[in-house]
């Protein structure tokens, strides 16, 4: 495969660290997900396409007997257990990642996607308009599926952070088939839509990258902690069909993956842009901000934390503000240490203090009265769709 246009300059500095796994990336800059793409395929202006996939997804297997084989093959491989995921191991990291939501979340939100936007994946959504048009609603859904996977059980087959994680991958296959179907997609310049090589990376940003900057931001998890976080999203990586060529072991590995995808990729484009701000300025409404001066220095605090995350040269990349006059992430690191420090002297406050990690992060979260959704997008631009939120 010759290498797409945007990815040449970076290729060639990635390739002077790691040349295999420069060449693997790069690779998958034009794959997408065989099995995923063969199913929306399939079921394409297909009247039945939504119940065989509801059935799937709520792992009704026998009753797919009659269904497509490119459904059956989808869903027999997808209820099908890694031989490394240990759902007893798992509860470590669900325990870990609920005593520590509010400086994860803030990661997410500063950094992670930040980062993630970044990357040519922002052509992706950008086309589609469903980060620009309806940034609350997406900041809802992206919170939804990191508290469903670290919830105990959230992760076994049935559990809703395994039925978000598949129905993901679907969805990307979705809007992939779209993307490829528009004249809007260059794809000597970008490669394929929403790439192997792009989900791979977004998964070591949620993954080993949320960890790093969690720790940054003051969180200390044991060995046995930081394993069974990594082992969850490397599950929830598996179900979203990253490729085993690019799925991370550990935190090691992910980071490693993050840094050679930060060497590939362009510099951020005017889509990277504009949806990063359009994420940050959402942030205060998903909050409940509405008065226009709290509102414009809540955003004035998420950038300060995120350039301070990201750094300077990513952050001038992105048009941010200038740095703050003082250290916001230091003076946020050291009152978390006062609160911990708390938390250990006066149990009940440790208590409240995590009840009210919990529901913070149940407010945040996009949750339908009507349970789980298993539509697939119908059209290409998100002002054409019906309005599901």
């Amino acid at each position: 495969m010759s290498t797409p246009s945007a990815y040449v300059a970076g290729f060639a500095k990635a390739s002077l660290v790691d040349p295999d796994l420069a060449a693997s990336y790069i690779q998958h800059t034009q794959l997408g997900d065989v099995q995923a793409d063969a199913l929306i395929a399939r079921l394409h202006g297909d009247p039945q396409g939504h119940h065989w996939i509801k059935l799937g997804i709520d792992g009704d297997l026998a009753a797919l007997a009659h269904a497509p084989s490119e459904v059956r093959a989808f869903f027999e491989q997808a209820h099908e257990v890694p031989g490394w995921w240990q759902p007893h191991d798992a509860l470590e990291g669900c325990r870990a990642f609920h005593r520590h939501t509010e400086l994860f979340l803030v990661a997410f939100l500063s950094a992670v996607l930040v980062e993630g936007f970044s990357t040519l994946i922002s052509k992706s959504f950008s086309i589609t308009g469903k980060v620009m048009d309806n940034g609350e609603h997406r900041l809802k859904q992206n919170l939804r599926h990191l508290m469903e996977i670290f919830m105990p059980g959230g992760m076994e087959p049935g559990g809703d952070g395994w039925k978000l994680s598949v129905r993901i991958r679907l969805v990307h296959a979705r809007v992939r088939l779209l993307l490829d179907q528009s004249p809007e997609w260059d794809h000597a310049a970008w490669g394929t839509p929403l790439s192997a090589a792009h989900i791979a990376a977004a998964s070591t940003g949620f993954s080993g990258n949320l960890l790093k900057q969690a720790e940054v931001l003051g969180v200390r998890l044991s060995e046995r902690e930081q394993a069974a976080f990594m082992m969850i999203w490397r599950y929830s990586a598996h179900l979203m069909g990253v490729v085993p060529e690019l799925l991370f072991t550990d935190k090691a590995s992910a980071l490693r993956l993050a840094r050679m995808a930060a060497l590939c990729e362009p510099p951020p484009s005017l889509e990277s842009c504009q949806m990063v701000h359009s994420l940050i300025n959402a942030a205060p409404v998903l909050a409940g901000v509405k008065d226009q001066k709290a509102h414009r220095k809540f955003t004035q605090r998420i950038y300060g934390f995120s350039r301070e995350l990201i750094g300077d040269e990513l952050a001038n990349q992105l048009n941010y503000p200038p740095r703050a006059a003082f250290n916001q992430v230091g003076w946020f690191r050291a009152s978390n240490r006062v609160d911990q420090w708390l938390q250990k002297v006066l149990p009940p406050v440790a208590r409240s203090r995590h009840m009210g990690q919990f529901q913070l992060m149940l407010s945040l979260s996009h949750y339908d009265p009507d349970g789980l959704r298993y539509a697939m997008p119908e059209k290409l631009h998100a002002e054409t769709e019906p309005d599901r939120r």
